[in-house]
C-alpha cells in the first residue's frame, strides 16, 4: 500500500495529471518558448564562430543543454518555492494534454467536413505541406503524428522526468526543441543543425522503443492484435529516416489496420516515405478515435511502469 501511494502521488504523476487537465500553459512563461527565443539568438552568434557551422552546432546544443539544465537545478533548488517549480517545470514539460486537446480539434473539424479548417489544424502539427492533401490524406497525417508525438511529447520527456528529475527533463527537453528547430536537412540547418539532429536521435532512442512497448501492453488490454504488430515493428522501423519515429508508428500503425507513409511534401520538396503497417488501409474517423483510446491507455501505462519501477530499485 506504502508503495502504490508513493507512486500515485509522485511528481512525474501529478505533473501528468495537471498536463491533461490544463494543457500547454500559454499564459505562463513556458521554457520551450524561452528556449525558442535562445535559440534564435543563438543562431546569429553561431554562425560567426571560427569553428565551422558542424562544430559551432555541436557546441550549441551542449551550452543550451547545460544552461536549461543548470537554469532548472536552480529554481527548483530554491528554499519553500522549489517544490513548486519542481511540479511546475515536470508539469511544462509534458504535451500529452495539448497533443491529445488539438488531435481531436482536427478530427471534430474532419467529422464535420471543413476540409480547409482541418488543412490548418492538422498543418499546425506538423512540419509537411497540407494544402493540398485530401480529407483520406489529412486523416493519415494525422494519424502519423499522433503516434510519434506520443514518444517526442510525453514519454520521452516522462522517462528523463522520472530518471533524473525536471533538471534532466529539461536538458533533454532542450536538444528536443533544438532538433524541432534547427534539425533540417535543409540548406539553412543541414550543417548547424546536425549535432541537434543526432543528439535528439540518442536520447530519444530508449524511449521510442519504450513507447512502442507500452502501446502494445495497451493493445493487449484492448484486444488489438498486438503479436502480429510486435513482429513488424522492428524491421518496419528500420527503413524510416529516423531511428526513433517508426517505432510508435509501425506499432499504432498495425494495432489499428492503417497505413503509414507515402508521399509527402516538405518544404516544398516532394518526399516518398517508407510505408508503415498494412498496405492500403484507409484511417476512418472510428480509427482515430479508437487511437486516442490507445494512446492515453498506453501513456498511463508506461507512466506507472517507468516509476513504478523507479521506487521499487530506489534504495
Amino acid at each position: 500500500m506504502k508503495t502504490l501511494v508513493t507512486i500515485l502521488f509522485s511528481l512525474p504523476v501529478l505533473a501528468t495529471v495537471l498536463d491533461l487537465l490544463m494543457g500547454d500553459p500559454r499564459r505562463l512563461p513556458h521554457p520551450v518558448r524561452l528556449i525558442g527565443r535562445w535559440l534564435d539568438w543563438l543562431e546569429g552568434h553561431a554562425r560567426e564562430w571560427v569553428l565551422g557551422l558542424r562544430a559551432s552546432g555541436v557546441l550549441c546544443v551542449l551550452i543550451t543543454a547545460a544552461a536549461a539544465w543548470a537554469v532548472v537545478e536552480f529554481f527548483t533548488g530554491l528554499r519553500f518555492v522549489g517544490m513548486l517549480a519542481s511540479l511546475y517545470f515536470a508539469y511544462a514539460g509534458l504535451a500529452l494534454g495539448e497533443l491529445m486537446d488539438e488531435g481531436r480539434d482536427a478530427l471534430e473539424l474532419l467529422e464535420g467536413g471543413e476540409l480547409e479548417e482541418a488543412r490548418e489544424a492538422v498543418g499546425g502539427l506538423v512540419s509537411r505541406d497540407t494544402s493540398a492533401l485530401d480529407e483520406a490524406g489529412l486523416r493519415r497525417t494525422l494519424a502519423e503524428t499522433l503516434s510519434e508525438n506520443l514518444c517526442d511529447g510525453f514519454v520521452a520527456p516522462l522517462f528523463y522526468l522520472v530518471l533524473g528529475g525536471p533538471a534532466l527533463m529539461w536538458a533533454y527537453k532542450a536538444v528536443s526543441t533544438m532538433d524541432s528547430m534547427w534539425g533540417y536537412r535543409t540548406e539553412r540547418f543541414r550543417d548547424l543543425g546536425w549535432a541537434a539532429a543526432k543528439a535528439d536521435d540518442l536520447l530519444a532512442w530508449v524511449p521510442a522503443r519504450l513507447t512502442a512497448l507500452f502501446l502494445l501492453l495497451a493493445g493487449a488490454f484492448m484486444r488489438l492484435p498486438w503479436r502480429e504488430a510486435a513482429r513488424h515493428i522492428p524491421s518496419e522501423a528500420a527503413t524510416m529516416d529516423s531511428p526513433n519515429a517508426g517505432w510508435p508508428m509501425s506499432a499504432c500503425a498495425w494495432l489499428l489496420d492503417g497505413s503509414m507513409g507515402g508521399a509527402a511534401v516538405y518544404f516544398g520538396e516532394a518526399k516518398c516515405k517508407p510505408e508503415l503497417g498494412p498496405k492500403g488501409q484507409d484511417w476512418s474517423v472510428e480509427k482515430l478515435k479508437k487511437l486516442f483510446r490507445l494512446m492515453a491507455f498506453a501513456a498511463f501505462l508506461g507512466l506507472f511502469a517507468l516509476q513504478a519501477v523507479k521506487v521499487l530499485v530506489a534504495p
